[in-house]
Order: C-alpha cells, then sequence, then structure tokens
C-alpha cells in the first residue's frame, strides 16, 4: 500500500452554550470563566457590534482580579492589564491590515506568556493563532428579547 498525498488533520471540539438574559449575567459568565482561567490561555471572541463582547471581556478581566476599567482596545491592537493574579492581555485587532503589524507589536511574547490573551476579531489574523484555544462566540436573539445573549464556548 502506498503512502497518502495528503494528511487528515481531526480538531477535537467541546462547546458548552450558555444563555443570559442582561448584560450583568454576561459579565457575570466572564468573571467565572476569567476566576478558572490559567495562564497560557488564549481566547478568541467574536460577535457582531453592540452584543456584549466589552461587556464579557469586563467580567473575565474581573475574575481575574482587576479593578481598573477595561475598554475595547481599538486604537492600541492590545491593552495590557497586570494588576490581577496573572497578565491579562487584551486584543482588538479589527484595524490589523497585514501580519506583519502583529510582528511588530511581538505578538509571540503575549499568546505564548504567562498571562492570559482575549482576542476580538481573532479570524483576521487565524493564520497565526494557536492550534489550542478557547473560541467564544456571542450572539443575539431577539425573540428571546432585547438582552438575550446564547455564548458558545469552543475548547480546541
Amino acid at each position: 500500500m502506498g503512502e497518502s498525498a495528503y494528511t487528515k488533520k481531526t480538531v477535537h471540539t467541546k462547546k458548552t452554550v450558555y444563555e443570559t438574559f442582561s448584560p450583568e449575567e454576561t459579565r457575570a459568565l466572564g468573571r467565572r470563566l476569567g476566576e478558572n482561567a490559567c495562564p497560557g490561555e488564549i481566547y478568541t471572541l467574536s460577535g457582531e457590534l453592540g452584543v456584549g463582547k466589552t461587556v464579557f471581556t469586563q467580567g473575565i478581566a474581573e475574575g481575574l482580579g482587576i479593578t481598573e476599567p477595561v475598554t475595547s482596545p481599538t486604537f492600541t491592537i492590545v491593552q495590557v492589564y497586570e494588576e490581577g493574579r496573572m497578565p491579562f492581555y487584551h486584543f482588538d485587532v479589527y484595524r490589523i491590515g497585514d501580519l506583519s503589524e502583529m510582528d511588530e507589536i511581538g505578538y509571540e511574547d503575549y499568546f505564548f506568556g504567562d498571562g492570559l490573551v482575549m482576542i476580538e476579531w481573532a479570524e483576521l489574523i487565524e493564520e497565526i493563532l494557536p492550534e489550542r484555544r478557547h473560541a467564544v462566540q456571542i450572539e443575539k436573539d431577539l425573540q428571546k428579547g432585547f438582552d438575550y445573549r446564547r455564548i458558545t464556548v469552543s475548547e480546541r
């Protein structure tokens, strides 16, 4: 039997779906995940504008023991918080025009460091993301209420 001309790569994913009905519940879920986070973990965060990504991220920061205000780093690419039980690196790569910009900020030091990494709009830098990560998808469903959110956390 000859060798195959291709290899099959199987990615096993565990998905957990949460439902929240208020910004406070969304923040509380983030806080719980932050409390259980381990150094070196990477979370990617996706969802349309206004879905609650920042509220969720603020909860993660609270769970890490960070008390300073957490905002989206839209114009700085990465915001670093070091006051908690581990560093928290919050990326917003929406404005990345080229992957070389990630090299310029030294992304590897963050991705493979001793803190928790949160990356908004991670699909724009898919090529450089580590295979092992947690993907968080936040979705609205107006039929279930204005503040309803379906939050899917997939572990790869």
